[in-house]
């Protein structure tokens, strides 16, 4: 075998593992939910518990909250996290993880997580499952030049199961980084959780104009469901929920506190344009078909 077909191989071999765990047909209910985060943890508390008991009632197996909702973000509710009420934020997530467990909800939440000594927290996703357990957590991996002041980043990935559905986290600034879609896709990732804070922006900021459409071609170029929220604070774009094919299913209303569930149904069958080649690209070949040794073909100057 040579080297490009061994490559080939190798890179289909990562593709059909990571496909392996959810190779049969699953259904899973995505509460997409937004509201106006702000400074206020008990606010926020009081709105994530208000959210995740409506997205229950609506048949969300999975309910998803936005870039530190619980929290609040850093250089935005809070001018700095040197006097962070940390005691706060733990009652508030206590609460939360108990409703979670009495309306048997997965629930996917930001919020900023504490490190020890002089290091600064992480902006994170806790991944709190119908138990109303904490069973990983995912960190901000690209932090804005502005993040970088108040946040460290992360550094893995997040998968998880549900309902036989393979799902992954990205937050944000994330979103600029296709490396991180592609490397979702080869461990099976079949829906990505995408939180966002794009809200309280500055006159004719181009955040709402660029970030859903860049989503959806991420959700395109991988096969991938995205469910995108965001804060509703005034200024921001309305969460999204993205089908593989990178169409917008639905949308919440701009600026206003809202929930939707979509469904996530593995056995539908979307156009996907790229996909035939998927492994062959993320193998790093970057041409379909097989290349030609041809001396015209190698004289780029000549007609």
């Amino acid at each position: 075998m040579n080297t490009r077909h061994f490559t080939r191989a190798i890179a289909a071999a990562v593709l059909l593992f990571g496909r392996a765990a959810v190779s049969t047909a699953a259904e899973l209910r995505v509460g997409t939910c937004q509201f106006p985060v702000s400074s206020d943890i008990t606010a926020n508390g009081g709105w994530i518990r208000k959210q995740m008991a409506e997205a229950q009632a609506l048949g969300a197996d999975i309910v998803h909250f936005s870039e530190t909702a619980l929290s609040g973000y850093a250089g935005v509710d809070h001018p700095t996290l040197e006097q962070f009420p940390w005691e706060q934020q733990r009652s508030e997530l206590e609460k939360i993880l108990a409703l979670a467990r009495e309306l048997r909800v997965w629930v996917v939440l930001g919020a900023t997580h504490r490190l020890t000594g002089s290091h600064k927290p992480h902006n994170s996703l806790y991944v709190i499952d119908a138990g109303g357990r904490i069973v990983d957590r995912y960190d901000k991996r690209f932090c804005t030049g502005g993040d970088l002041k108040h946040y460290s980043p992360g550094d893995h990935f997040v998968n998880f199961n549900v309902n036989g559905v393979r799902c992954g986290l990205l937050i944000c600034f994330d979103v600029r980084f296709p490396e991180l879609y592609r490397q979702y896709s080869a461990l099976g990732v079949q829906l990505i959780f995408h939180s966002f804070y794009n809200a309280r922006q500055k006159e004719g900021s181009i955040h709402p104009k660029i970030m859903p459409p860049t989503a959806q071609a991420n959700a395109a170029s991988n096969a991938m469901y995205i469910s995108m929220n965001n804060c509703s604070a005034a200024r921001s774009w309305e969460s999204r929920f993205i089908t593989p094919d990178g169409l917008i299913e639905r949308a919440l209303v701009l600026d206003e506190p809202g929930v939707m569930v979509n469904l996530v149904d593995t056995a539908r069958k979307y156009y996907d344009a790229s996909g035939t080649f998927r492994a062959d690209a993320i193998a790093g070949r970057l041409n379909s078909g097989e290349a030609v040794s041809d001396p015209r073909s190698r004289d780029r100057t000549s007609y």
